[in-house]
């Protein structure tokens, strides 16, 4: 992304898929985090990690979207998902780019990439270079932190103030 189209999506806050991506403030964070269950916010807030194969979406072959728990944001396609065999739920593409923040992660001995959500940044995984093709790339979510919905059903978005 140039410069130029950086400072434009900034002015107008929007994704190239047309969704509001301005951070949430602290106070907006945790109105939303007060109703997700105790599991939800070790893993979306305090970067946990559920075990493998034990996910609600993991085997979920629906056709939809797959978006943020705590704030709505849509993350990722059923058509972008594959069956990877290390039992979380994996996608070779993001719903948009602008919606997932890449971070270098270090713990556990490890050098990895965490993914975190745009607009809210909970915790949702990592994503790895072994993915298939077109894009080589492995994103690697926990289940808790996202909500699936059917095609046809936009999720909610939480936003600024509810907007």
């Amino acid at each position: 992304m140039s410069t130029t189209d950086t400072e434009s999506r900034r002015t107008n806050d929007r994704s190239a898929s047309g969704y509001d991506i301005r951070p949430l403030q602290n106070d907006e964070r945790a109105r939303y985090a007060s109703h997700l269950s105790a599991e939800e916010q070790r893993i979306l807030l305090d970067h946990g990690t559920e075990r493998p194969f034990c996910g609600t979406l993991l085997d979920n072959k629906e056709t939809g979207m797959y978006a943020c728990r705590l704030c709505g944001l849509p993350l990722f396609r059923s058509h972008d998902k594959f069956e990877s065999g290390s039992g979380w739920p994996s996608f070779f593409a993001p719903f948009d780019p602008e919606h997932i923040r890449n971070l270098r992660d270090t713990t556990h001995g490890m050098v990895r990439v965490e993914i975190r959500c745009a607009r809210c940044d909970g915790h949702l995984g990592h994503v790895f270079p072994d993915g298939p093709p077109p894009t080589g790339q492995r994103y690697c979510l926990n289940s808790v932190a996202m909500e699936f919905y059917p095609e046809g059903v936009e999720p909610e978005q939480r936003t600024h103030d509810g907007a």
